[in-house]
């Protein structure tokens, strides 16, 4: 959400932040319903203090026992609190419309964020592994998990339909394995506080981390009017919604592995076979609430965590930061990591992680009180993936596979897996 008053007060540079992202100039519409509104509240005020005025000759005249200047006076002023009720009724109509505006009004893009208009324009900021040159062609990570035996899209689809998958055996525990090794990594390495959140959440939870009321369509709902969470961002961010926090006590940084549960809606011919894309999925996520004088630092150490899980996982990447085109609605500032996965010959991407300033922080009333000083500030917000473990999975069957359709198990894993080192078919 967007400050209006930074917007009434520096409408050329909120224009040049939309139009870097390739929307249009909204400072023009919000400011003609704040000066609405403004005009709206004077003429209450005046209202208001006519009111008064009238209520304390209402006592003169009675005191002179001139009663029917008394009456006139009480006729007068209930009018006046009639166009005053009605008025107040315009107010909060008002306040709607202007609130839905700012709602549907994306993120400023930092001002380093690189100008482009799509995925095209992204830019690589560093490489890390260098990709196996394997000896066979690679196969892709469904060819490799239905040879096994262990990954089962048909029987998935008998029982839910299309983009789920069904895991059993060893490819079943490689998944959980993967997911206690990341929250182990950023519990005791990166020091987050592991949350287990609920995965049903209330609207005014998705409204405050952006994902109502513009992108209803990408989430699945209930009918008794709960939303099941897209990542596990909306639920952990939101711990802070309505709070005022110690500055001193910052940064709450929190990791969580939940389900992740996404209608996929526009997504319809893309990543049809496999992992890629399910309307289920898992995923260990990072969550970070900063100062707004750190909250850069921390996009930069939140980054470099889910890094750190696939170097120890041997697994090759590259990071690159979105362009103002190719960014998310609440972002700031994004990198994605992409892993690469020598069945696709591609990279593909495992993680992102974004620095949201304060936009999150004013949807939720999510504020900070000063070491030092009077009042209240908004906090910064920051989430990532650390990492998708569906995804993961996928890039370590395609990375460690072996020419008779075994995959090998890397070797920081292999605790979590009861010692076992490689994934045969059973």
């Amino acid at each position: 959400m967007h400050d209006i008053k930074w917007i009434r007060d520096n409408p050329e540079a909120f224009d040049a932040g939309q139009t870097r992202r390739g929307k249009e100039p909204m400072s023009g519409a919000v400011l003609a319903l704040d000066a609405d509104r403004r005009a709206h509240l004077t003429e209450l005020q005046e209202l208001q203090a006519k009111a008064n005025a009238a209520s304390k000759a209402i006592g003169a005249a009675m005191g002179r026992k001139d009663l029917a200047e008394a009456e006139r006076l009480k006729a007068e002023v209930a009018e006046i609190k009639a166009t005053i009720q009605k008025g107040e009724a315009e107010e909060r109509e008002i306040d709607r419309t202007i609130a839905e505006l700012l709602a549907g009004i994306p993120n400023t893009p930092a001002d380093d964020v690189p100008l482009g208009k799509d995925e095209h324009d992204n830019v690589e900021v560093r490489r890390w592994g260098t990709p196996k040159t394997f000896d066979f062609a690679p196969k892709q990570h469904f060819d490799l998990g239905e040879a096994l035996g262990q990954m089962d899209f048909d029987t998935a689809a008998k029982i839910s339909g299309a983009r789920f998958v069904l895991l059993k055996g060893k490819l079943a525990r490689l998944e959980r394995a993967l997911a206690q090794f990341m929250l182990d990594l950023h519990t005791e390495v990166h020091g987050c506080t592991e949350v287990n959140p609920p995965y049903l959440v209330k609207s005014e939870s998705a409204y405050g981390t952006g994902n109502l009321p513009k992108f209803a369509e990408d989430l699945f709902r209930t009918e008794n009017g709960f939303w099941l969470i897209p990542t596990a961002e909306v639920p952990v961010t939101n711990i802070v919604r309505d709070e005022i926090v110690a500055e001193a006590d910052l940064p709450f940084r929190f990791t969580a592995w939940t389900p992740c549960f996404r209608s996929e809606a526009g997504s319809a011919g893309r990543d049809t076979r496999g992992m890629i894309r399910l309307h289920q999925f898992n995923k260990v996520e990072l969550v970070t609430i900063a100062t707004p004088e750190t909250s850069a630092a921390e996009h930069e150490r939140m980054t470099a965590s889910a890094e750190e899980v696939l170097k120890r996982l041997g697994l090759p990447f590259r990071t690159i930061v979105l362009c103002t085109g190719d960014m998310g609605f609440s972002s700031q500032k994004t990198y994605d990591i992409e892993v690469w996965l020598p069945g696709q010959n591609a990279y593909r991407e495992i993680s992102s992680c974004s620095n949201c300033g304060d936009f999150q922080a004013r949807r939720m009333n999510a504020r900070m009180r000063p070491t030092e000083g009077k009042g209240t500030r908004y906090v910064h917000t920051l989430n990532g993936s650390g990492v998708a473990v569906g995804r993961c999975l996928v890039a370590v069957l395609e990375n460690y596979q072996n020419a008779d359709g075994s995959v090998t198990v890397p070797e920081v894993l292999r605790p979590y897996m009861g010692g076992l080192e490689k994934i045969e078919k059973a």
